[in-house]
């Protein structure tokens, strides 16, 4: 019995308060350890790093001040103060177990670091050649650029902006993106993509402009970065239809016809925006 109360005085007086302290500390210095490496352009769009940083801060202090309090009243032994700040009160979980979750997640993500998106995610989120509704915007629309100078999403802008592919037909470009397989197109197209940030990795939009090649897609794996230079042309190709019913439909598409294909390493910002 006695055993029993002492190891209930030392999970309430020690255990759980340490595991609480040390969970807002982790997710403080994750936030902090994120911003400081880079890391967190592959979660977050930029404008919120001031506030993952700022939030980064906030709880390192926090830990700090509530392991300070508890340190007091630890070598004062007050332990009505202590059973009141870490029990009373009504949980969805057990005691402690919500801040034990916290602080192994944040373990984890030391661990495991953050990757960016690839073809698998790109497909099952469906790679399209429009942009999210929060993407169109006048502003960003930018006619002036000259088309052998823009981007892959320049060129998405562009499309949407004026749809007919026929316009398009002749023009150069070159642009930078992964390569993804649609199981759509032929062994000899593949889909140069890129995945655009709203807000953060978890409504990442992935977009793509289909690539002629004169030989097999097999030559360039999956995931792998390319620039590609060519021209553009106009295309029949198979375009699986947002209604099931209809199923896989031919559409006319732009396409670049490459000309030449060269490897890039994975680009330290690989998100748009």
């Amino acid at each position: 019995m006695k055993f029993l109360l002492s190891l209930k005085s030392f999970t309430t007086q020690f255990l759980l308060p340490t595991v609480d302290i040390l969970a807002i500390f982790a997710w403080g210095l994750l936030m902090l350890r994120y911003s400081f490496s880079g890391e967190l352009r592959l979660l977050v769009h930029p404008n919120y790093f001031g506030l993952v940083t700022m939030t980064g801060v906030v709880l390192v202090g926090l830990s700090v001040i509530r392991g300070g309090q508890w340190l007091k009243r630890l070598f004062r032994k007050n332990r009505s103060s202590s059973v009141k700040d870490t029990v009373a009160h009504i949980t969805l979980l057990p005691v402690g177990l919500g801040s034990a979750l916290l602080l192994i997640t944040a373990i984890l993500a030391f661990v495991i670091p953050p990757t960016a998106f690839n073809s698998q995610v790109a497909l099952q989120r469906g790679i399209s050649n429009t942009l999210p509704a929060t993407q169109i915007q006048a502003e960003s629309f930018a006619a002036n650029i000259k088309p052998e100078e823009r981007s892959l999403i320049d060129w998405i802008r562009t499309i949407n902006a004026y749809p007919e592919p026929d316009a398009y037909a002749g023009q150069k470009a070159k642009i930078r993106g992964f390569v993804v397989y649609s199981p759509n197109l032929p062994d000899n197209y593949l889909l140069l993509s890129r995945f655009i940030l709203t807000c953060c990795a978890v409504d990442a939009y992935p977009v793509g402009l289909p690539v002629k090649l004169t030989g097999s897609r097999q030559q360039y794996p999956q995931d792998g970065w390319l620039e590609i230079q060519g021209e553009m042309m106009t295309e029949t190709l198979p375009n699986k239809s947002s209604n099931s019913a209809q199923g896989v439909t031919n559409k006319r598409q732009v396409v670049l016809k490459a000309q030449s294909i060269k490897a890039i390493p994975t680009p330290a910002d690989p998100y748009s925006y």
